[in-house]
């Protein structure tokens, strides 16, 4: 591969995917100069108790449909193939040795950075790639902690939430213009999160 390829690699339960997701895939794709963004939605996250979750393979449908003639952005679902819990250090593994050479950024919440060092292989993790943390509205740029080598992306900062989303629709209330309209559709059509 070209040593000056650039590869973002977003990890994530996407449960579901919204344009919140969509606006960071934007902006990472524009500050980092990034050739290609990989989401890989996650099978099951160490850190998240999935009582919500859907299954993966329709988490991965309704990215391919919110991604739909995005040509620089691709859904890898190499974590929901593996099964079980989906630690981060296995993807960066595989990201390493097939795109060699490349830059590598994983883009994350910047909710987690101050916790990098509880991840699985943190000091392996720091050595293959850089970390982009992703701010909420009117948070100060993020601390990495020691080896992290990271920076904070700075446009489009939202406050949608997956958990919002699923709250609303149990409730009843429209997600519309929170997330893609075909993810609106795969929501009300196969009633999820009710």
């Amino acid at each position: 591969m070209n040593a000056e390829q650039k590869i973002g690699i977003f990890g994530g339960s996407f449960n579901p995917v919204h344009l919140g997701h969509l606006l960071v895939a934007q902006a990472a794709t524009e500050e980092l100069a990034l050739d290609r963004l990989f989401f890989v939605p996650a099978a099951q996250s160490p850190f998240k108790a999935e009582n919500h979750a859907i299954a993966g393979p329709l988490r991965s449908q309704m990215l391919r449909l919110a991604l739909a003639g995005k040509t620089h952005c691709e859904v890898d679902e190499q974590e929901i193939r593996r099964g079980g819990t989906s630690y981060t250090i296995d993807t960066l593994r595989d990201y390493a040795k097939r795109f060699a050479g490349a830059r590598l950024f994983y883009l994350l919440g910047a909710d987690n950075v101050a916790k990098l060092n509880e991840w699985n292989k943190a000091s392996e993790m720091a050595a293959l790639v850089e970390f982009v943390a992703i701010p909420r509205p009117g948070e100060p740029e993020t601390t990495f902690p020691k080896p992290f080598r990271g920076r904070t992306l700075k446009g489009f900062p939202t406050g949608i939430s997956s958990s919002q989303i699923r709250d609303r629709v149990k409730a009843g209330l429209t997600v519309d213009h929170l997330v893609p309209a075909v993810v609106a559709e795969v929501l009300r059509n196969k009633k999820l999160y009710l």
